[in-house]
């Protein structure tokens, strides 16, 4: 990590670039953040994940009390895809395009990821990811499954954060989707990012319990995505933190459900 000696981005620029970039809430409307605090957002990215952890849950847990917990379940899932823009979807579905039809060709990776259109590894990706999330939000009871979202949303995304420390950004600047290029953390974003991340964690581990293979497993899996990605490309990209992100996530469900019911 880095240690900034002059930093002249706000906090409050810092803040609406992070909920103007992964929400589609009009935040623009009440500020408008310099620039270059577009390229600190993903050290708030975990504070946002309260934000749609916060509609997920409270969608599914008050949508059960007065219909059936599959509808409220696909409710929470519409109510994420909507305050995000699918944006992590979206990521999701490039990343499988990626690495599923360009092979060991680094270039080629990166041009199908960058390509708008979607293709049969994305669409089928999707799918079975959407069903797998699905079968995870109905299964549990749905306070149970609200403080899972709770929890997983913002600590799965402070994990995906931590490519950006580990590898270089596999474009520059001019090529990125965004045009941004994410700094890497300073050891105070560092800090205050793993808060973000564990605080909301606290009523599931207080509550229901947190087995260590829930985290372990997941865990497991974020480094094996990270060493394919760092084989295949050689550094990361933002679909590449959103897909890692939603894989993640996913796969912290299934350990859970999988534990629960031992």
């Amino acid at each position: 990590m880095r240690i900034d000696i002059q930093n002249n981005i706000s906090w409050r620029d810092r803040l609406f670039a992070a909920l103007t970039f992964f929400t589609r809430f009009p935040f623009w409307r009440i500020y408008q953040p310099k620039k270059e605090a577009y390229e600190t957002v993903v050290e708030l990215w975990p504070l946002t994940g309260w934000l749609t952890a916060g509609c997920m849950s409270a969608t599914l847990y008050f949508g059960s009390l007065f219909m059936p917990v599959t509808l409220a379940a696909i409710a929470a899932i519409i109510i994420r895809i909507m305050i995000t823009g699918a944006l992590h979807e979206d990521g999701l579905a490039d990343f499988i395009d990626g690495f599923g039809g360009g092979g060991s060709n680094r270039q080629r990776i990166l041009d199908i990821m960058k390509d708008s259109h979607i293709g049969t590894y994305g669409v089928l990706g999707l799918v079975l990811y959407f069903l797998l999330l699905y079968q995870c939000l109905i299964i549990l009871p749905p306070r149970t499954t609200a403080l899972m979202i709770l929890a997983a949303d913002p600590f799965f995304k402070m994990i995906s954060v931590n490519l950006i420390q580990y590898m270089p950004y596999a474009r520059t600047a001019e090529t990125a989707k965004n045009s941004v290029v994410y700094r890497k953390l300073s050891i105070k974003s560092g800090i205050f990012l793993f808060f973000q991340g564990m605080l909301p964690a606290i009523p599931l581990w207080y509550f229901i319990g947190f087995p260590y293979l829930s985290i372990a497993i997941p865990a497991l899996v974020y480094y094996l995505l990270y060493l394919l990605i760092h084989h295949r490309i050689q550094g990361y990209t933002g679909d590449c933190c959103g897909a890692v992100f939603l894989l993640t996530e996913l796969c912290f469900y299934l350990t859970y459900i999988i534990i629960s019911f031992q």
